[in-house]
């Protein structure tokens, strides 16, 4: 297995969840059901164990010639087919009995998927481009293409000349009856809004100057699959030179049942990056529990995925310095379940962020509350959550991509890591290299990484920290890897 190494380690204060850790470890082991030969995800051991008889859908990976011969041979009946993979509605009895064919080395559950927000002003304009370092820096993402793999994009004003291509894996028309993808669409790359008030700012995305890829997975109700996601995924893949698609972003999620490397999604999005594409995904909301108990160990798919550049959120406390900025309590912390990976990657502004409001849509309708500014189409209102802070380093990456368009996925996931500043509170686990820099990582990628300097923002000096995870070589010593100042640990932690 390959060892984990960093580029440099400030001195981080104590991180004390070793027993925390322990207990994810026992809560991660995987419950089988009888003797099957194959893999089960964790959802599909639990529902052979309870004794269920609902069927189920199961993701069989293998050629469409070869899951059609296992789904006749067994009597499943298929639903729809993946690049590398088919889905079959099975019974407890045929999930048992794939389980035990020889020939099926994994079975994963399509399971749901939820978007990564929470209805709760941070606006997003020259406020927020001012706290993450972009202001000033004349990028506007022009040229780079992100596919927003969401619940669908409203032609609203401040967008729709964005929106390049739609396809609806719902079956629908690629409009957004929630309204989580709008906002985040907003957040990407709306364009400001003339329209509005002098009193009030004036709204706009990190990246206006890219375009979007309009790729509908979640229903009105913000439901879905993750065989939905999958085929946007690969639809973004095989499309991307069509389209000029560079970033991918996923603002979405499932809970871990699995190892990145059995999961059908984390899979997907290995793919994606090994094709040049950046896949942003968000660590999920599971960084506490209902009575407010610290979690460790949350994150969630595909942001479990050691290739994604995976991003919790910020609170910013609705000022523009740095130095009041902490962790959002609910933003999920690492390591991942199963593989321990070092996650997430960085942090960025996540809390009470205004966007695009998606007129009638049911956020819109249901959360009036949440309303902030505008009306008709032209309406804005506030989220929180990990996918606003990943829809916020997805139009950093176009920044970055502009500004360096020969970057590959793993250098701009360098840079973003080396320009970030390191949140020691937070340590490694809950904010990663730190928080999202966008006039240092430039630097970074323009000039590499010995240009890193201090920059101005919001009136403060920012230092990038310079601190980075990547898979290494062999000869790194992991059990060299050292937590805080006192805890060392083994080779159980993998840095993605």
């Amino acid at each position: 297995m390959e060892g984990p190494m960093f580029r440099r380690l400030t001195p981080i204060r104590v991180l004390t969840f070793a027993l925390a850790a322990l207990t994810l470890l026992a809560l991660c082991t995987p419950v089988e059901a009888g003797p099957p030969r194959a893999r089960l995800s964790r959802d599909l051991a639990d529902h052979l164990s309870s004794g269920g008889t609902a069927p189920v859908r199961v993701i069989v990976r293998g050629s469409r010639e070869t899951v059609a011969a296992l789904a006749a041979r067994h009597g499943a009946t298929p639903k729809r087919w993946l690049g590398t993979a088919g889905v079959l509605e099975v019974t407890p009895e045929q999930l048992q009995a794939l389980a035990d064919d020889p020939e099926v080395i994994s079975l994963s559950g399509d399971v749901p998927v939820h978007p990564t927000m929470a209805v709760t002003n941070q606006a997003i304009g020259t406020e927020l481009l001012q706290m993450v370092g972009a202001a000033e820096k004349g990028l506007t993402g022009r040229g780079v293409g992100i596919a927003v793999v969401d619940s669908g994009i409203a032609p609203v004003p401040s967008i729709r000349e964005r929106v390049v291509a739609s396809v609806d894996f719902t079956g629908g028309a690629g409009e957004d009856a929630f309204g989580h993808g709008t906002h985040v669409a907003g957040i990407i790359a709306a364009a400001a809004d003339d329209t509005l008030p002098v009193v009030t700012e004036r709204y706009q995305g990190v990246a206006p100057g890219a375009h979007l890829v309009n790729l509908r997975v979640l229903d009105g109700e913000g439901a879905g699959r993750v065989s939905d996601v999958i085929r946007a995924v690969e639809w973004a893949v095989a499309n991307r030179r069509r389209y000029g698609i560079r970033v991918i972003n996923l603002s979405l999620g499932h809970p871990v049942f699995e190892s990145a490397a059995d999961d059908p999604l984390c899979e997907a999005v290995e793919r994606a990056v090994a094709a040049g594409m950046v896949v942003v995904a968000a660590a999920g909301n599971l960084g506490k529990t209902a009575d407010g108990t610290p979690v460790i160990g949350g994150i969630e798919s595909p942001g479990n995925s050691p290739y994604a550049i995976t991003v919790g959120a910020l609170n910013t406390k609705q000022t523009g310095v740095r130095s009041d900025d902490v962790v959002a309590t609910y933003s999920s912390r690492g390591p991942t379940a199963y593989d321990f990976t070092l996650k997430p990657d960085l942090v960025a502004p996540g809390n009470r962020i205004v966007s695009l409001e998606a007129p009638g849509s049911m956020l819109a309708v249901n959360y009036g509350g949440q309303h902030v500014a505008g009306s008709g189409d032209r309406s804005y209102f506030q989220l929180s959550g990990t996918s606003m802070s990943t829809a916020v380093v997805s139009g950093a990456v176009a920044l970055l991509l502009e500004a360096n368009p020969r970057l590959e996925p793993l250098k701009v996931k360098g840079a973003l890591q080396l320009g970030a500043s390191f949140l020691p509170e937070a340590g490694l686990i809950g904010a990663g290299a730190g928080s999202l820099n966008v006039a240092a990582s430039v630097q970074v990628a323009t000039q590499g990484p010995n240009a890193l300097e201090p920059v101005l923002i919001a009136g403060e000096e920012v230092t990038p920290d310079g601190v980075m995870f990547w898979r290494a070589d062999s000869d790194a010593d992991a059990s060299r890897i050292i937590w805080g100042d006192r805890i060392i640990w083994g080779d159980r932690i993998i840095w993605g």
